[in-house]
């Protein structure tokens, strides 16, 4: 099979300049508004949308789902690439609504960097917390940005302590604010040793205009409140007295944030953001196969599917695949080994991947995100290689906390009904079980929230034409079974749980609450209940 030939040096250029990164929040930190703000520094759109979904609005580039427009909020990881002066940037937007902290998970199995957005005036949130956990588990280089600094916020001082204390994280000041809520004035560039100071423009849908002085400049004291100058001068002696010094070894190791002040609505602070995180993130690294670590230069294609989405383009009911490049180069029309099924794939009609926008492409590099059609060969955790076989870590399921019988009403649509399901089981929009009982044919919604939910049966409607209703179940845990049917049948009778299988035939263990779980332990010792499912290569996904 021929290999994409590309020498050494021109794959090591276009690692240096690859830069990918995801951002992780808590609802209503502000980002969708930022991810439109770097968009609009970096050229890739001309004039931010509004994130609330009015009709008179635009609505913003990265939220593209019907649903996602009518409430204006985010529920579906996309992926925005553009390029910023030498850099060609892969940024991955993620859901920041809990109830899809899945597609979140497995979108950071993509990502060499995460971007920490949080409310100044709210600090650390449930939700970030949780990302922020993911983000430690994958050692990610984590970048904090204090959003919404022009409305009322808490001390900066006490929200770098907050960091420190409650994530075990060094925290390194890059810009720091002058004034906050309406005394807002702008920020301090440690790294240029200037100040910038901000004009306020129309709701942040144009660049910033603003007025830059240097240091020493006695121009700062006439443009700038005495006492807010002074409260700035006593704060930034603080931390550069007693604060640790910028080691980006320990950035790269997700040991020290490097944090920055601003506000997206206003564009306060993005660009003195994007210039500095290009400088200081992880390039595409090395990724853990089962032929040890693969080097991004190394010369074979390889790469990972990390999400599966149904109907972006409603109008050619397509199916896409999101691929990480991890090695090598990429190019359209290539022939590729399918690890899982041992089968030869062509890659035609690659995209470059705008939210909902795409465009045909060439060529990828290592840290590139591209799309490709998908009729029904790729699974998420798939890999695809050139040269000696190798597979990627799996990504795995988490454990389910609604479960309901999903029930089609009009049998005369069950094409329509089968399909919509598959389809939406595939790429992974809520996990999807069925009874042990063989007569018991519909299949069983398991979802991290009750969101999840909705969004099934809105897409159901809206993209297959089909009307469902929900039989919600009496559970909120589940456990897989190690060792499978057979160490269920060896462990006999249980009391106080169902099983049921996952899309791959495996057995589940259905619980009303953990009290039952620890029951069916104790009872039970030899038999070994995970939360997480199994990452098992090479298994096909059972047929519905």
């Amino acid at each position: 099979m021929a290999t994409s030939l590309v020498s050494p040096a021109a794959l090591n250029s276009e690692v240096e300049k690859r830069r990918n990164f995801a951002i992780i929040s808590h609802p209503d930190a502000g980002k969708t508004t930022l991810t439109e703000k770097l968009l609009l520094y970096g050229g890739a759109i001309h004039e931010a949308g509004a994130v609330k979904a009015r009709r008179a609005q635009r609505h913003a580039t990265s939220d593209w789902m019907e649903m996602e427009q009518q409430r204006g909020i985010s529920i579906t990881s996309t992926v925005l690439q553009f390029d910023y002066h030498d850099y060609r940037i892969n940024l991955l937007d993620t859901p920041g609504h809990q109830d899809f902290s899945e597609d979140t998970y497995r979108t950071l199995a993509a990502a060499d960097n995460a971007v920490m957005l949080e409310d100044a005036a709210k600090g650390l949130e449930p939700q970030t917390r949780k990302l922020f956990e993911v983000c430690r588990m994958r050692s990610l280089p984590i970048f904090t940005f204090f959003n919404k600094m022009d409305r009322p916020a808490r001390e900066p001082l006490e929200l770098l302590d907050e960091i420190e204390q409650e994530l075990g994280l060094q925290t390194y000041a890059v810009n720091w604010p002058i004034g906050m809520g309406e005394q807002f004035r702008g920020v301090f560039d440690r790294r240029t040793k200037q100040f910038h100071l901000f004009e306020r423009t129309a709701h942040g849908s144009k660049e910033a205009s603003k007025v830059i002085v240097d240091l020493g400049d006695p121009r700062i004291e006439e443009l700038v409140d005495q006492s807010l100058y002074y409260q700035f001068k006593e704060e930034l002696e603080m931390i550069e007295e007693l604060g640790p010094a910028l080691d980006l070894d320990a950035v790269h190791a997700g040991q020290l944030t490097p944090v920055f002040f601003g506000s997206a609505m206003t564009n306060f602070g993005v660009q003195l953001f994007l210039d500095a995180f290009l400088d200081y993130a992880l390039k595409p690294g090395p990724r853990t196969s089962t032929q040890g670590e693969v080097e991004p230069t190394k010369e074979d294609f390889t790469g990972f599917v990390f999400k599966l989405q149904a109907n972006m383009d409603p109008k050619h009911r397509d199916r896409v695949a999101f691929i990480r490049v991890c090695s090598g180069k990429f190019e359209k029309d290539m022939v590729v080994n399918h690890a899982r099924s041992g089968k030869n794939v062509r890659l035609s009609h690659p995209q470059k991947l705008f939210a909902q926008g795409r465009e045909s492409l060439d060529e990828a590099f290592p840290g590139d995100v591209i799309g490709l059609n998908n009729p029904g060969v790729f699974a998420i955790g798939d890999t695809i290689y050139q040269g000696q076989k190798l597979e990627y870590e799996g990504i795995p399921c988490f454990s389910p906390e609604l479960f309901a019988y999903l029930r089609n009403p009009n049998p005369s649509k069950f094409k329509q009904f089968h399909k919509g399901v598959t389809e939406l089981r595939e790429e992974g929009a809520v996990q999807i079980m069925f009874s042990a009982d063989e007569t018991k044919r519909d299949p069983i919604l398991a979802a991290v929230g009750q969101l999840q939910f909705e969004v099934v049966q809105f897409r159901l409607q809206n993209e297959y034409n089909v009307d469902t209703r929900l039989e919600l179940l009496p559970y909120s845990v589940a456990r897989w079974v190690e060792g499978g049917w057979e160490a269920l049948e060896k462990a006999g009778r249980l009391f106080n749980t169902t099983a049921v299988k996952d899309s791959w035939g495996r057995p589940v263990l259905l619980f009303k609450n953990e009290w039952n779980v620890g029951q069916v332990e104790g009872d039970h010792p030899e038999l070994k209940l995970r939360n997480t499912a199994p990452v098992v290569s090479g298994q096909q996904v059972a047929d519905l």
